[in-house]
């Protein structure tokens, strides 16, 4: 078990090495900016996607200062910085250094962590003392360091939602226990609840030994037997193996008010408002619209948690329902005078509605993604963002992502409709998992395009 377990795993790199899959690891970060066509990029992690209101300035503060001012937020719940100018030196990440956004500049790319962002506010367990103690021990981990920009840790409140990103280490909360995974592997090992992100940290330094010699970035790119290898090994500091399958279907937090049973009044089945949670249109927030919720966040909670589906869950607490409309997230049936949003919640949704956010299920952006495409980005072969807004039309059954080339940089998981722009034209096809279905291409015709769209998402 964990407990007779050394703090870590002996790092697999030298002290003061470098590991041999540097030079080829392009995921950029807050010290290493990326060159796009827009200016340079800066990826700033989060973990969990948890903010505080004042941290929330800081990244505003950065984006205006040296960037062009908006806010992207990415399918792993951080913030991307757009057009900062290639000469700004060391200003950005001096600014959110002080903010406390960049805690160890040797793991500032390995700090990726996504969250149940409902995690103890829809009746499920909280997952914020995993989040704070796996960060601390990911970025007081020499080994950790040596981490590629995409290695991804989850952690689940045991709702399945981030469990099914296909992280490469993942703790999911069960009882007063945690199940830890590697991979997509079908096989979860039983820990106790404390023992949990000393277990993933441990997962992730054994995937770094595991990795030595393929210079995998990731769990699922070691060869098969490597992958069993490393499964194997960490089943033997862990606990008990449990057969528990991967969720395939990824589900976002729906737009609108959360509630939770009142543990105010525990005999009665009263609801309160807990959360509100909202949508960003193609995950882009200008400054208006990021003040805002930070406002807001800063009203109640004082905190903003940006989610692996480009949203931003706000807690509360925003008191007990009041008798309009029933929320899509209660863990309670309706009952008379006790269903809908409170004031306070339907004052607040009110204002990030008016601002372009959405607020309820039946905004026609509801599911619609896409990369930075066309003139961001020198790779994409068209302006998919506004191709995906020309196609904006009746909701749809399953998210659709637009991607401007083969790439598709920031693609959901799951089930989704896939829209590629290619030389020949845009291809749609409908994705299950590893599954794709037979492909459509759709030639230089924008309404034939929003057509075949919105049927395939039907």
């Amino acid at each position: 078990m964990l407990a007779a377990m050394p703090d870590s795993a002996p790092s697999p790199l030298s002290a003061g090495g470098t590991s041999p899959r540097d030079g080829g690891d392009a995921c950029p970060g807050t010290l290493r900016l990326h060159r796009a066509d827009d200016g340079a990029l800066a990826r700033v992690r989060i973990p969990g996607g948890v903010l505080s209101a004042d941290r929330a300035d800081a990244l505003l503060a950065v984006a205006g200062r040296f960037g062009d001012g908006e806010l992207h937020l990415t399918s792993r719940g951080n913030v991307q910085l757009r057009g900062l100018d290639a000469e700004c030196g060391g200003g950005p990440a001096e600014l959110l250094g002080a903010a406390g956004l960049l805690p160890s500049a040797a793991h500032e790319r390995a700090r990726n962590i996504v969250a149940s962002p409902l995690a103890g506010l829809d009746g499920s367990p909280p997952v914020g003392g995993w989040l704070s103690e796996l960060d601390s021990l990911v970025c007081g981990s020499a080994a950790a360091a040596a981490l590629s920009g995409r290695f991804l840790f989850a952690l689940d409140s045991g709702r399945g939602d981030v469990d099914a990103l296909g992280a490469d280490v993942t703790l999911i909360a069960e009882g007063g226990d945690c199940l830890l995974r590697v991979g997509a592997a079908d096989e979860v090992f039983r820990l106790p609840s404390a023992d949990g992100p000393r277990g993933a940290l441990l997962a992730a330094e054994l995937f770094l030994r595991a990795a030595r010699d393929s210079g995998a970035w990731r769990v699922k790119d070691l060869p098969d037997d490597v992958r069993t290898a490393l499964v194997r090994a960490v089943g033997a500091t862990a606990g008990p193996v449990v057969h528990r399958p991967r969720p395939r279907t990824a589900k976002a937090p729906a737009p609108g008010p959360v509630t939770a049973p009142d543990s105010s009044t525990p005999a009665t089945t009263a609801t309160t408002v807990t959360a509100i949670s909202v949508g960003v249109p193609l995950g882009r927030l200008v400054p208006a619209q990021w003040r805002l919720l930070t406002e807001t966040a800063r009203r109640y909670g004082n905190e903003l948690r940006l989610t692996p589906w480009r949203g931003i869950v706000i807690p509360g607490p925003f008191g007990p329902p009041g008798p309009s409309t029933q929320s899509a997230q209660s863990t309670q049936p309706a009952q008379s005078g006790q269903s809908g949003q409170s004031g306070r919640a339907a004052e607040a949704l009110d204002a990030l509605a008016a601002a372009g956010l959405i607020t309820g299920p039946d905004s026609p952006w509801t599911g619609v993604g896409a990369c930075i495409g066309h003139p961001g980005c020198a790779k994409s072969l068209s302006d998919v963002r506004a191709e995906a807004g020309a196609a904006v039309g009746p909701v749809g059954r399953l998210p659709v992502y637009w991607s401007g080339c083969e790439r598709r940089c920031g693609h959901p998981h799951g089930e989704w409709i896939d829209v590629v722009v290619t030389p020949e034209g845009h291809r749609i096809s409908h994705v299950r998992g590893e599954h794709r279905d037979p492909r459509t291409v759709v030639r230089n015709d924008p309404a034939a395009l929003a057509s075949a769209v919105s049927g395939a998402r039907a």
